[in-house]
């Protein structure tokens, strides 16, 4: 795939807009509002589901872990047809299907018997997380930034912290209040209230479609943009790096994920509720001016370097949530936990971007997500498992805390993102 496809170029907006203001950053913030809700009221608010089920239900910690394993396994099956149906539609179509299929399932998971329909709805509600994810968002933004794309990757998936700050505690207060059952019919109209106008009206699928070049440069009236660079999927997965960054964040997101899903009922075992409410504003807080930060750091230091030790510090963060258990050195380690998160998950497609280009981008970093996705689904499972085992969540996260070291050793393999050798 050298240029974008024939119903890229025929959206309804693909007129001369050369003569107004660069776009760019409009649709940045179009991402940014999609990742809020999405992260917002699945990938934080699973951690709410998940203890809402076990206060609700009384079912086993192990077996709601699996929900949220079906979910996020499902959601990276998808990401591959989604990277796909980027390269033949108009963006924005996906994400609005996302925003109405994720609304739709979330206002159905309040009102589950059964472990069965759990695990339906979850398989569901991860189509729409799928597709109104960060495999289309990220693609729309390598697309319009070249030069600035760490700063752009940084706003935009600060999104995803936001919705922890924003969405999350209030989810979680209402829930603790009137029920899972009463109130997700309310979170998923939000769901589909913020994500289809959003999508629609400020995500704009290609700067060529419209006259512009990456990174605000004008198009002169007839100039022939060039060819979309890069290396081809193929050339891409056969490389040591890919193969590096792809088994790396298995145990690097695993680790971190099984971390924040099970966050919410550690602290409100080790203090009370009301606590644990705030902890999920604390980490997300701390992990937007990380990400922040992380998009300039990243400009002036090798992008792997950056990645490995972002990963080591996540590793010693969760060692600490194993033993501690005062109020405040609980929320140190989680703020230390937090500084991890954003930039972590901010790396991925970055230094996949990085590294191959825009060409096959969407392919590329949804394969990598897929395999990945080993680790993001098990996290959760096995840090539950563990907790079922023990009693405790000093175990568990002695074992996140493994996993990630393991990740940074495979992570320190992978060389530099900006090595033109492929091999």
């Amino acid at each position: 795939m050298t240029s974008l496809p024939d119903s890229e170029m025929t959206v309804p907006d693909a007129v001369d807009h050369r003569s107004g203001r660069f776009p760019g950053w409009w649709v940045v913030a179009g991402c940014f509002t999609v990742l809020l809700v999405n992260s917002g009221l699945a990938f934080y608010g699973l951690a709410v589901y998940l203890n809402a089920f076990s206060n609700e239900k009384g079912w086993a910690l192990g077996t709601i872990s699996f929900g949220v394993t079906v979910f996020f396994v499902v959601g990276g099956v998808v990401g591959l047809w989604i990277a796909r149906l980027i390269a033949r539609f108009d963006v924005r179509y996906i994400m609005m299907a996302g925003g109405v299929i994720a609304g739709g399932s979330l206002a159905l998971l309040g009102q589950v018997e059964t472990q069965w329909q759990m695990f339906l709805v979850y398989a569901v509600f991860a189509v729409g997380y799928a597709a109104a994810g960060l495999v289309p968002a990220t693609t729309v933004v390598t697309r319009w930034f070249h030069s600035k794309r760490a700063v752009a990757l940084s706003v935009a998936s600060t999104g995803l912290s936001v919705g922890g700050i924003v969405i999350t505690p209030f989810a979680k207060r209402f829930i603790d209040e009137y029920g899972l059952s009463a109130t997700t019919p309310w979170l998923g109209l939000v769901f589909v209230a913020v994500t289809v106008p959003v999508a629609w009206f400020m995500v704009k699928p290609d700067p060529e479609a419209i006259g512009w070049a990456p990174d605000g440069q004008r198009r002169a009236v007839g100039e022939v943009a060039p060819a979309v660079g890069g290396t081809t999927f193929e050339d891409a997965v056969k490389t040591t790096f890919y193969r590096a960054v792809a088994v790396g964040y298995i145990f690097a997101l695993g680790s971190q994920v099984g971390g924040i899903q099970q966050l919410v009922k550690l602290v409100e075992e080790r203090t009370d509720p009301a606590t644990a409410r705030f902890a999920v504003t604390a980490l997300a807080a701390t992990s937007v001016v990380a990400r922040l930060v992380g998009g300039r750091a990243v400009q002036v230091m090798p992008m792997m370097r950056f990645t490995v030790v972002i990963a080591g510090v996540q590793s010693v963060a969760l060692v600490m949530l194993a033993f501690v258990s005062s109020t405040v050195l609980i929320f140190a380690s989680i703020i230390l936990f937090g500084l991890t998160i954003g930039n972590l998950l901010m790396m991925q497609p970055l230094l996949l971007a990085e590294r191959f280009g825009v060409r096959d981008y969407p392919r590329i970093y949804s394969r990598s997500q897929f395999v990945a996705l080993v680790g993001v689904a098990g996290g959760p499972l096995l840090l539950g498992w563990l907790y079922d085992v023990s009693g405790s969540y000093r175990l568990p996260y002695l074992a996140a805390a493994a996993c990630c070291t393991v990740g940074v050793g495979i992570l320190s393999l992978a060389g530099p993102a900006t090595a033109t050798d492929p091999v």
